[in-house]
């Protein structure tokens, strides 16, 4: 049998550079990778069914969007390796309904939002009061990313029944446009990647989708701090090793969570990409995520040992 440390799988053409740098920082520690894609899919799902190959730790960045990969999760649960984002924290993760509820719980702040039950289940639904979203808002779906089925300036209630048909079987939201303060001359907006305990923060917008890390001394000027710290709340609520967030700041000194949880992340270069993960953050979380597996190799070979 052919024992491998880690598992990754994944389908995304541009996700290349992030598997070749997470398989350098593996090497760098003496641990095997299995990159599986669609290509050899197949084959692998054939290996493990047959006990011909397991693996102790295992990264998921396809079923999200590929079915046919689910198999390779349910054996990782089977198995009880250590699974990078349990698939069933993901799975509720992804649900923008539940999530919305649950950060508020946990005393974070998020957009005004009023949540509707799926097309299917209530095809006729009453207008509720939008007076709360403003004159335009946003209606998204609960589950996907990427922008799709997402509708930014709805401003009538039969905008938002229509809007329901295009996924009829999941809930949406209806939520209020957040707008940043302007600090140095650009929006306070912020997309933030969190791993393995670690938190980056980045200067973003939609309109100006570059990443540049925010630096220590603009935290300390503008009072960033509590980005992080509501990213560490939103890791505790999710219970993920690695996703992102984004976060605005208001004219009213609010910190606004505008998109909870992203899952699997964009991890292009920047150095391939002009609005690519800069590089060496990239490689930063690869090296992070190395050390998750290296510390379960360490602590499963602990408990072989004679005498423990």
């Amino acid at each position: 049998m052919t024992r491998y440390d880690l598992c990754v799988a994944w389908n995304w053409v541009y996700d290349g550079d992030f598997i070749s740098l997470l398989e350098a920082a593996c090497r760098e520690r003496g641990l095997s990778l299995w990159p599986v894609a669609p290509d050899n899919l197949a084959g692998a799902l054939e290996l493990l069914s047959a006990a011909d190959a397991a693996f102790l730790a295992f990264l998921d960045r396809a079923s999200e969007a590929d079915p046919r990969f689910l198999p390779l999760a349910d054996w990782a649960v089977g198995h009880g390796v250590l699974e990078i984002n349990p698939h069933d924290l993901a799975v509720h993760a992804g649900n923008k309904a539940s999530m919305h509820l649950e950060v508020i719980t946990a005393g974070i702040h998020t957009p005004q939002t009023i949540i509707l039950p799926p097309h299917n289940l209530q095809p006729d639904l009453l207008s509720p009061d939008l007076s709360s979203l403003g004159n335009a808002f946003i209606v998204k779906p609960a589950h996907g990313g990427g922008g799709e089925g997402v509708l930014f300036e709805v401003s009538t209630f039969q905008q938002v029944l229509e809007a329901r048909q295009a996924f009829p079987h999941d809930y949406y939201l209806l939520q209020e446009h957040i707008a940043p303060v302007a600090l140095d001359g650009r929006p306070a907006w912020f997309r933030v990647l969190f791993c393995a305990e670690k938190v980056y923060p980045f200067w973003w917008s939609s309109m100006t989708p570059s990443y540049r890390a925010v630096t220590e001394e603009e935290t300390a000027r503008h009072g960033l701090a509590p980005i992080e710290a509501t990213t560490r709340r939103i890791a505790q609520v999710c219970g993920l090793d690695l996703f992102s967030t984004e976060i605005a700041l208001t004219a009213g000194g609010l910190f606004i969570v505008v998109d909870y949880v992203n899952n699997p992340i964009d991890l292009r270069l920047q150095s391939a990409a002009a609005d690519g993960v800069p590089d060496e953050t990239v490689r930063d979380i690869a090296a992070r995520l190395a050390d998750l597996v290296m510390s379960r190799r360490h602590s499963l070979d602990s408990l072989s040992r004679p005498g423990l």
